[in-house]
């Protein structure tokens, strides 16, 4: 069976964990991991965390077919309160990380290739150093489909808009589901049907891609 590494996985209600059972489904092998409560633990804010986690993956469980990309740092602050220290966090764990284990997938591929698929968000104001952070993954990962086009590999950014994993009070969650045309909030068995796509046979030929996946919530502005 394939094998997709899924990062960002701790958290019952998290996006990630809406996305393992999908793809188990569809006969993946799925490791997940985290900072705790996951088959492989690993701590992404390192400069060796990222490339020791595909290389503890391949030794336990083989090569790896799918990389998607769901772990964040991610602390509210806005331009006049975020501090050096912070940002640079969100960018270590956010982005650095990110580019880290796309390179150390890339190289551990086989022939057929594989695929990358990275959650990102427009979450920016308020917000600053994690939406800065996820814009600068938009860019490596969409640089990632070109440069790593020709082994086989396709890579896509996926935003899924605002999803209740549990950071939503009864007023924020009824207030964006108002906002959302399809008249509901996304939920992540919507984001995991996308990325059982991208995965897929049937999907790879899409690359290099910011797929919006949240019933049109960025349209109605």
């Amino acid at each position: 069976m394939p094998l997709a590494l899924i990062t960002g996985a701790a958290r019952a209600n998290s996006i990630a964990a809406g996305i393992v059972p999908r793809l188990r489904a569809a006969g993946w092998t799925v490791v997940t991991s985290d900072l705790s409560d996951a088959d492989v633990l690993a701590d992404l804010s390192t400069h060796e965390g990222p490339e020791e986690l595909i290389a503890e993956v391949n030794r336990r469980y083989g090569t790896i077919t799918a990389l998607i990309l769901s772990h964040a740092h991610d602390v509210e602050s806005g331009i006049l309160d975020t501090t050096a220290a912070s940002f640079d966090l969100h960018v270590a764990v956010n982005a650095r990380a990110s580019l880290l284990m796309i390179a150390a997938f890339a190289r551990q591929a086989g022939e057929d290739g594989g695929v990358v698929v990275a959650l990102t968000s427009d979450h920016v104001t308020g917000n600053l150093p994690y939406g800065a952070s996820k814009g600068a993954l938009d860019r490596l990962v969409i640089s990632a489909a070109r440069e790593l086009g020709p082994k086989g590999i396709s890579a896509n950014v996926l935003n899924p808009g605002p999803i209740d994993t549990g950071w939503m009070d009864d007023e924020t969650r009824e207030g964006l589901g108002s906002m959302t045309p399809l008249g509901r909030l996304g939920r992540p068995a919507d984001v995991a049907a996308t990325v059982a796509f991208l995965v897929s046979e049937e999907g790879r030929w899409i690359s290099g891609q910011l797929i919006k996946t949240d019933g049109a919530f960025s349209a109605a502005f």
